[in-house]
């Protein structure tokens, strides 16, 4: 659900989405039409589910019917009837930083969400640390009330020269109060991390202050999003220049490891659910499953060179979540096919390739 358009801040060299859109809040009159007029479709859509026997239920075979036109629908109605079929109990607050509207504006929109769909048990949002850093206490709190529960943060790094080379817009100072205000509010909080982001001038530091700012904040998930440097991001052109130097794999793999060994004196869940991310496999709650995680990086780390590449080839071809994957003999034949195809024989030789099919998931 749409509640503002854009990024009020735009500004990050790493980052390739709403450059050159201008910013702009949405009417709470507007946002408040579109929550209606998604009831409307709900309601037509289980009228639907009635007349087909399923007794209100958006079963398969309702969200089908749908989307073949039955029901003369656009395709907002085909995006209700899927949401309905996936449950219905989920709601994601967008564009970039929905918490920029005033508090009582959001909580507005939030009760009439609530109203339309009582249904619905989570109710998420992205939000800059700068921004939840100023909201006051009492009013993160309101908004809990009104039916948030969740807010996703783009903290990236916990290096002061990597926000600012990065033009992050905070500073570790700046994370670490926001974090403390969600969590102090009640709501649950996930902080993304960059793997690599700090490039090989800084990979030590933004591992290990990363590290410090989450162990002062201890959100609910830590989530890793490594750094694939697309064209369209600002960050290309010192990347072209040789300005800011790229990790390789291994590299990123380490960083990572590092990281993870700083993290102490927290209870916080990391996932690595993201296709950018190479080890998909690294996921647990701290501390209990920190060896765990640790020794992923380290079966990585500890193949032979050309199983490296093999495995990499198949992760970045989306066949593979962790290295015991690459075992199989189906997915080790496919992952030799792509290795062949692409005429590489080091991971050096393979980089530029790797990160044309990286390019996709962008």
């Amino acid at each position: 659900m749409r509640l503002t358009r854009n990024c009020p801040w735009n500004k990050c060299a790493f980052c390739p989405v709403y450059k050159g859109a201008r910013f702009s809040l949405r009417d709470v009159d507007d946002i408040k039409g579109d929550i209606d007029a998604m009831a409307a479709a709900a309601e037509e859509i289980k009228g639907l589910s009635w007349r087909m026997g399923a007794g209100g239920e958006v079963t398969e075979a309702v969200a089908r019917e749908v989307f073949s036109g039955t029901l003369g629908a656009g395709q907002e109605a085909k995006y209700i009837a899927f949401w309905l079929f996936s449950g219905g109990q989920n709601v994601f607050l967008q564009d970039a930083d929905s918490l920029v509207m005033k508090p009582a504006d959001v909580a507005e929109v939030l009760a009439h969400l609530k109203k339309a769909f009582p249904g619905v048990s989570r109710i998420t949002t992205y939000a800059r640390s700068a921004t939840v850093a100023r909201i006051k206490p009492q009013d993160l709190k309101s908004l809990r009330e009104a039916g948030l529960t969740r807010v996703h943060i783009g903290m990236e790094s916990g290096s002061d020269d990597v926000l600012k080379y990065m033009k992050k817009g905070s500073t570790a100072d700046i994370h670490i109060r926001g974090g403390l205000n969600v969590r102090d509010a009640g709501l649950e909080l996930s902080e993304y991390v960059m793997p690599g982001l700090g490039g090989r001038r800084w990979t030590r530091q933004h591992a290990e202050q990363t590290a410090r700012v989450l162990n002062a904040v201890n959100p609910h998930f830590i989530r890793l999003r490594s750094l694939h440097v697309h064209r369209v991001m600002p960050l290309a052109e010192e990347v072209q220049s040789g300005e800011f130097e790229l990790l390789t794999d291994d590299e990123v793999a380490a960083e990572i490891r590092l990281f993870i060994s700083g993290l102490a004196g927290i209870t916080s869940v990391i996932v690595s659910d993201h296709i950018l991310n190479l080890l998909e496999e690294i996921e647990g709650r701290l501390p209990d499953d920190r060896q765990r995680m640790l020794s992923a990086v380290d079966r990585y780390l500890g193949l032979p060179q050309p199983e490296r590449l093999l495995f990499v080839l198949a992760r970045r071809a989306g066949l593979v979540r962790g290295v015991q994957d690459i075992s199989d003999p189906d997915v080790r034949m496919r992952a030799e096919r792509i290795r062949d195809r692409l005429a590489v024989t080091d991971t050096d030789d393979a980089t530029a390739k790797i990160r044309e099919l990286m390019d996709g998931y962008i």
